[in-house]
């Protein structure tokens, strides 16, 4: 059976398939002015040992832990609320 996983990029992966996950780095992340977008995370993630079947997942920290949670089978985390409890 698959169970497919869209990326952050809008593409999907059957996540049956995947064989390995890299370990997830971070770099920072700047607009074509220059300008500091802030931190970046980045992961690889093979279907295969070759390198053809590697694909690099980008994005917010959200985006690229909430695809990794995907793929490990854990739930989604709650939403956040930004007001606080009294």
């Amino acid at each position: 059976m698959q169970r497919w996983i869209k990326l952050p990029d809008g593409r999907f992966i059957d996540a049956n398939r995947i064989a390995y996950i890299g370990k997830v780095e971070s770099y920072a992340r700047a607009d074509e002015d220059g300008n500091d977008l802030g931190t970046g995370y980045a992961v690889k993630i093979g279907t295969d040992i070759p390198r053809e079947t590697q694909l690099t997942v980008s994005g917010g920290k959200d985006e690229v832990f909430a695809t990794l949670r995907s793929i490990l089978g854990g739930t989604p985390l709650p939403a956040t609320s930004s007001t606080t409890p009294e």
